[in-house]
């Protein structure tokens, strides 16, 4: 039976959760799933560019403008749209869909998912009470996807039920082509000799960025280029500590950029400094690439890397520089483990299994008895 699934989301430009639901979505419609993505999007916010190509793709997609506190008429246009395409399964992502949506839709008899694709514990007491909210709204899902085995245990510490916990990580799916080493460093403006630690995500605070400037302070090499993609509330900081550290010279800012991961050629070493994370994309799309990694020991990196990367403690600026200086020291050491990684990503991380799961999940809710 084809089945008919929305994914809901309120987007932002680029990051972890759009990488998801663009692969997500664009793989299950070549999947011959019948596939709706419902964009939710404020006054002003102008539509992300990730999201075009899924129309080609097969994918039906809906962007909706609506009010920053205008949840009832958000309800209303979006129970509309699920009603118009004859949706089974609605699939949630991110704080907002999973309270504003989850409810109507399982009133309306459809099967409710959300993904869980982790948690910032910061962003002050709106984003603390946004949080609670949500896990309270996930114990009433039929299903909730962890992308990692912490948020498994998160989940059922707050109750969602651990028979409705579906461990699924994230996998990658429709990557492009990577520039190679020369194209990638030309394109970022990049030195074309020398060495170049990367960074590459949100830079806000739960991703730590300046803790990968005091790390990079501290590295040995002075032939090193560290070299940020990104955007978020954190980037005039970042390079107000790079000045204050005599290191703007040698701290590249470039911003966000679409398709990230075809940069990464240009590193030879990608460095993680989060405090908290799923399983972030970033690594599968480095570890793939065979660049050498660097990362805390937060959330489902542990299990992502293994012992195909270097671990250090979550907000020790001095053990992430460490782990640096022995990638940069050895890089054929380096390139080992980096290709071992590789190797077992492309086993483990299966972009076929990914969304054979989550097909098998949908069509679990879709036969199950509703009341």
């Amino acid at each position: 039976m084809r089945p008919t699934i929305a994914h809901i989301t309120a987007p932002g430009p680029f990051g972890g959760l759009e990488r998801v639901v663009s692969g997500l979505t664009a793989a299950l419609a070549a999947r011959d799933a019948d596939v709706v993505l419902i964009a939710v999007l404020e006054p002003g916010i102008p539509t992300p560019a990730w999201i075009a190509p899924l129309a080609a793709a097969g994918v039906r997609v809906e962007v909706l403008e609506v009010g920053a506190r205008d949840y009832l008429g958000e309800r209303r246009q979006v129970r509309s749209l699920l009603e118009r395409h004859g949706v089974q399964v609605v699939h949630t992502h991110g704080y907002r869909p999973d309270l504003v949506h989850g409810g109507h839709a399982r009133r309306s008899g459809m099967g409710t998912v959300s993904t869980v694709h982790g948690f910032t514990r910061t962003g002050g007491l709106k984003g603390r009470l946004n949080e609670w909210l949500q896990l309270r709204a996930l114990r009433r899902f039929d299903a909730v996807v962890a992308v990692s085995k912490p948020l498994v245990e998160t989940l059922t510490s707050v109750g969602v039920p651990r028979e409705r916990i579906v461990l699924i990580p994230n996998a990658i799916s429709g990557a492009s082509r990577p520039f190679d080493r020369a194209e990638a460093r030309a394109a970022l403006s990049l030195p074309t000799d020398g060495r170049t630690v990367g960074w590459v995500g949100r830079m806000s605070h739960e991703k730590a960025p300046i803790a990968m400037i005091e790390a990079f302070a501290r590295t040995r090499a002075a032939d090193v280029t560290l070299c940020f993609i990104g955007d978020g509330p954190e980037r005039d900081a970042c390079r107000q500590r790079a000045e204050s550290l005599g290191l703007a010279a040698r701290v590249r800012v470039v911003g966000a950029l679409p398709d990230a991961a075809r940069f990464l050629p240009a590193f030879d070493v990608l460095g993680l400094s989060s405090l908290t994370e799923g399983t972030p994309m970033v690594l599968l799309e480095a570890g793939l690439a065979g660049i050498p990694i660097v990362a805390t020991r937060v959330g489902g990196v542990p299990d992502l890397l293994g012992d195909g990367g270097h671990l250090v403690p979550a907000d020790d600026p001095a053990a992430l520089a460490a782990a640096v200086d022995v990638v940069l020291a050895d890089p054929q050491a380096a390139a080992v483990r980096a290709a071992a990684l590789r190797a077992r990503l492309q086993t483990e991380s299966s972009a076929d299994a990914w969304v054979t799961r989550h097909l098998e999940l949908y069509q679990r809710l879709i036969a199950r008895p509703r009341s």
